[in-house]
């Protein structure tokens, strides 16, 4: 048996999934292949709020999923809209790597020491407005690119090319990624949640396979003892749980935001002990204005964290988070 896995082609998505694949591998007992899928975010240029959103990079992916060219796709989780594909399941969620944001400054500037009017380059309307309003003094830059063009515009960085453009001070970017590409080596700071909240599924990567395909789960808990396939077995074995709870109470409050790739929202869910904790912030363009709260569950089921991601986001729009963020319009995913 040969497990087909759908990737992107860029080099953190074939790291990503390849690591992926060799846990799928490990458990399954079946040999892998990976099939490289083109998506329009690959190929279209301008910025993914133009494009409609990091949904550009999930589509055809899906797409290969429904016509049979692969078995299995990996995303990063905090690319894929909230709204399900009929046909297909979140077969397994692995556990989440770091979920923090990072600051790769030249000279290994902190936020902090980075001078009035320096430009620090994101590609996300969430870190912009976290940044601004950390430190309005900067002027914060519009990129995109992968991981080595956003490098190559900060002077000085590790494994940068001689050819590197360098007309940056700093760019912010995820720590999963870094660490996936073994890369950390150009970090100059770690943002805790109080400085910036990452986006919702961040760190974490999403396998999405068929329906069919997929684990039989009772409110989110894999059946125990139940007759299934080999590789759906291998996906109930890679799953975290921890996991799935945090980043579906995130997901579930992207949701009932709808919160658009325009908007600034961060979220950031936790279990210490019999406690799931969810915190969030929806912030203003410009940073000028943000709202940010926190609740606890013990209800520590797949419905507990969904619910909890919900009254969460009811309470930011009982407080008017509305009013100065773009919320409404979207499809619950963000750059």
């Amino acid at each position: 048996m040969s497990v087909r896995i759908g990737t992107r082609g860029s080099a953190l998505a074939l790291t990503q999934t390849q690591q992926t694949a060799e846990l799928l591998s490990a458990v399954g007992g079946f040999a892998t292949e990976l099939v490289r899928i083109k998506t329009e975010g690959d190929v279209r240029t301008g910025s993914l709020a133009q494009l409609g959103g990091t949904g550009v990079f999930v589509a055809a992916l899906r797409e290969a999923l429904l016509a049979h060219r692969c078995d299995v796709a990996i995303h990063s989780l905090k690319d894929l809209p909230t709204a399900g594909t009929p046909g297909l399941a979140l077969g397994a969620i692995p556990r989440r790597a770091d979920a923090r944001d990072v600051l790769c400054a030249r000279d290994g500037l902190t936020l902090a020491q980075l001078p009035a009017g320096a430009q620090v380059g994101t590609g996300s309307p969430r870190r912009a407005a976290q940044l601004r309003a950390a430190r309005p003094d900067l002027e914060v830059v519009d990129i995109r690119g992968n991981v080595d063009t956003r490098l190559g515009r900060v002077p000085g960085l590790p494994g940068n090319a001689a050819d590197a453009p360098g007309d940056l001070d700093a760019v912010v970017l995820a720590a999963a990624g870094l660490e996936r590409l073994g890369r950390t080596g150009v970090v100059s700071e770690y943002f805790e949640p109080d400085v910036m909240l990452p986006a919702p599924g961040q760190g974490a990567l999403a396998v999405e396979c068929r329906v069919e395909d997929a684990p039989l789960r009772e409110n989110g808990v894999p059946v125990a003892g139940a007759v299934q396939g080999v590789l759906a077995q291998a996906l109930a074995a890679i799953d975290d749980a921890d996991t799935r709870l945090a980043v579906g109470a995130e997901r579930a409050l992207l949701a009932r935001l709808e919160a658009g790739c325009a908007a600034p929202v961060g979220a950031f869910a936790r279990r210490k002990g019999s406690l799931l904790y969810l915190t969030a912030v929806v912030c203003s363009v410009d940073g000028a204005k943000s709202l940010r709260v926190e609740r606890a569950t013990d209800g520590l089921t797949e419905v507990g964290a969904h619910l909890l991601g919900i009254e969460l986001a009811e309470e930011l729009l009982a407080q008017g988070a509305a009013d100065f963020a773009d919320l409404g319009s979207g499809e619950g995913y963000e750059a």
